[in-house]
């Protein structure tokens, strides 16, 4: 079971005991992301990220990565759309040090003018190697094209222009509008105590900044019909529609559509693509959810001269899942199977971490695994007839291809043709 301590500030704890493990994964996570940009900032979120890690007043760049892996352990972080993520894991002995090492990076980073300017290369060449990664640029690429200027459309990593004005008081100035105590979780999981944890972390009670935000605006949504060119061996594509919020009620029924469509190697789009047709290694679907809003998207990669054939067969398996829904048989075994996966995934410490810092987030709760369980298990064929009903409209459908320029077609005749 998991305890939870809210510092007067508004800072959160949240700690699992789990006895019989030999680790603990420590997680400090921040509620703010590339969605929380505004103009001239675009990728400062990540910029920070990365400059928690270049030294502070008492520790330098390479004192922060030598302090934990020294005794075996692991530091790294990571930028969403709307989280920030600094974590750790250690064994048990070395929590403490853990902890400073966090805390130390957290409130006293220097983010010195020299090391600003060293990262920025580093931050353009991580741009440049996702730019030459096609089969991951192009869900950005989506998410730009449907939600246009909106923040949520536009890259975590910035852009080239914006990351050159980068200075000092910028990253300061974000930090101070963002990283306030409301918005800040710290969560841990392992071999650890309630009590002795917040009295480590108890530094974090004295985090005080004004809590001042501007509410986030909804994205309007656009229907996108349009090939990019790149020079690329496959041709990569993506069809999507608009998909649900975090909070909303049809979630639930929404993982199991996912799971059922292209959710793995049972999926029906793996198995017509893939296996019985062999056109795509890779075919999947997936659900990028936000506080207000989402996208349901299906991606393949395949021959250019297949690609009409593979955009057909999806719309055919989503059709068909739409006009002839599922059986109980199909919806109690990906019942099962979500209920599988859910529970294997949390047998880390690093999981259980994930999951109380990121539901406490997204929820202002933790949601408990067993929580999830029973929301999908109240899930029956009339729910998932009606979310696909609501979901796969014929004029909401976007489709995007990356890939080589010879290729054209006409999308809007071939959604006329197959639904």
């Amino acid at each position: 079971m998991y305890r939870k301590h809210v510092f007067v500030n508004g800072v959160r704890i949240l700690t699992e005991e789990i006895e019989h493990v030999r680790s603990v994964a420590i997680g400090i996570w921040v509620g703010t992301g590339s969605r929380n940009e505004v103009q001239d900032y675009e990728g400062i979120s990540h910029f920070i990220e990365h400059m928690f890690f270049k030294g502070t007043e008492k520790r330098s760049a390479q004192q922060i990565a030598e302090s934990l892996e020294s005794v075996g352990g692991q530091l790294n972080a990571f930028t969403t759309k709307e989280i920030t993520c600094y974590y750790a894991k250690v064994l048990d002995e070395d929590v403490s040090l853990a902890i400073d090492v966090l805390s130390d990076m957290f409130f006293n980073s220097q983010f010195d003018p020299k090391e600003i300017e060293k990262e920025k290369n580093v931050v353009l060449e991580e741009i440049k190697m996702y730019q030459d990664t096609p089969d991951e640029l192009i869900h950005d690429l989506f998410s730009q094209y449907v939600w246009n200027d909106h923040p949520l459309g536009k890259p975590i990593l910035g852009n080239e222009e914006t990351i050159k004005q980068f200075n000092r008081q910028k990253i300061l100035n974000y930090i101070q509008s963002n990283y306030t105590p409301d918005r800040v979780v710290i969560a841990v999981a392992g071999k650890i105590k309630h009590e002795d944890i917040v009295e480590k972390l108890s530094v974090f009670a004295g985090l005080n900044r004004p809590i001042i935000h501007t509410p986030l605006s909804k994205p309007k949504g656009s229907i996108v019909r349009k090939s990019v060119s790149k020079n690329t061996e496959q041709m990569h594509l993506i069809v999507g529609v608009p998909g649900l919020g975090q909070n909303d009620e049809d979630m639930p029924a929404l993982y199991i559509i996912n799971n059922i469509l292209g959710g793995g190697l049972s999926s029906r789009l793996f198995q017509e693509i893939r296996e019985k047709r062999g056109l795509a290694y890779s075919v999947y679907s997936y659900h990028s959810a936000y506080a207000d809003t989402g996208l349901f998207a299906i991606y393949a990669g395949t021959n250019i001269a297949k690609t009409n054939e593979v955009i057909k067969c999806i719309l055919e398996q989503v059709n068909i899942l739409k006009d002839k829904g599922i059986s109980e048989e199909e919806l109690q075994k990906s019942k099962a199977q979500i209920k599988g996966n859910l529970f294997l995934g949390l047998e880390s410490v690093s999981s259980i971490m994930s999951r109380l810092g990121k539901t406490e987030l997204t929820f202002g709760r933790v949601k408990t695994a067993e929580e999830t369980v029973e929301e999908l298990e109240k899930v029956t064929l009339s729910d998932i007839n009606r979310v696909m009903q609501r979901l796969w409209q014929k004029d909401q459908i976007s489709i995007l291809t990356l890939g080589q320029k010879e290729f054209s077609t006409d999308f809007d005749d071939i959604v006329k043709n197959t639904i």
